[in-house]
């Protein structure tokens, strides 16, 4: 599921039997987390926070991502199964009593229609290990970074952003969010607060079905058009900036394969370049 420069958070929500868990009795997933918030934006869309019940969360950098699980119902004669869903942490590192999560309703997936049905006390598997290389680590200090989503992709860059601003970690910090309706723009209020208090951080999101005042079309449609260096005060330059792209793999790869043509490059570990991905589908 995982390559050293890009991991699927994938809407076929896995499953693993009791043996698939370390220190588990056979036929006995151990619910080791509980639900102690949850803010949902839409009938599809929510925010939740998950507490473990031993300690902290894990310690864990900004962009990297936990596992969830949920049981669902067995079959006759078989053991029972947790549902299993990787996703990018919201919340800051320093701020480890529970894991926030950016969560929307995949219907025919095996987790969310069961976590859509959970309430605040409700129990849940937690990893007790936290994944993912969808950091700031290998990005000098001082550079624009473009922060590109689709939907839910937006989860790691809210964690970068309450952990690094005001650290001057970036010189601007822009995040072109895409979604189909307004009602999708999940944290909208914050990131509109942050970019008014904070004039090296710029919120643009835009919508592709539904009018408003705001930016209208795909995320394309604001990277690579005048929009851009109007909106962030500078082009969209490789010497300068550090793209990321998270979200619908089609988006991901169709920008990338722009990026790439304008003369930025994919970052690999032992390539460092200045265009670095992740996919949700």
């Amino acid at each position: 599921m995982k390559t050293t420069d890009l991991h699927h958070h994938t809407a076929s929500e896995s499953y693993a039997g009791a043996e698939d868990l370390p220190g588990t009795k056979p036929l006995t997933p151990q619910l080791n987390a509980m639900l102690v918030g949850r803010q949902d934006l839409h009938p599809e869309l929510s925010i939740v926070r998950v507490r473990p019940d031993q300690g902290p969360v894990p310690p864990f950098r900004p962009g990297q991502f936990v596992t969830i699980g949920l049981l669902d119902a067995p079959a006759e004669h078989s053991p029972p199964k947790l549902a299993l869903r990787p996703y990018s942490v919201t919340s800051a590192p320093d701020k480890r009593e529970d894991v926030e999560l950016y969560v929307n309703l995949v219907r025919e997936g095996a987790l969310t229609p069961h976590l859509w049905t959970l309430h605040e006390g409700g129990r849940l598997y937690l990893k007790p290990t936290v994944g993912g290389t969808f950091t700031l680590d290998e990005v000098p200090n001082g550079k624009d970074l473009v922060m590109v989503a689709t939907g839910t992709g937006l989860g790691p860059y809210i964690s970068m952003l309450r952990h690094f601003r005001g650290k001057d970690r970036w010189r601007k910090f822009v995040i072109i969010h895409g979604v189909r309706n307004v009602a999708d723009l999940g944290y909208r209020g914050e990131l509109e607060a942050a970019a008014k208090m904070d004039a090296n951080v710029l919120y643009l999101p835009t919508v592709t079905r539904e009018g408003w005042p705001g930016l209208q079309g795909r995320v394309q449609d604001v990277l690579f058009t005048d929009l851009y260096p109007q909106c962030a005060g500078a082009p969209l330059s490789p010497e300068q900036c550090h793209i990321f792209l998270c979200g619908n793999p089609v988006m991901v790869e169709a920008v990338e394969s722009e990026l790439v043509a304008r003369g930025f490059r994919k970052h690999k570990r032992r390539e460092p370049g200045n265009v670095h991905k992740e996919a949700y589908w």
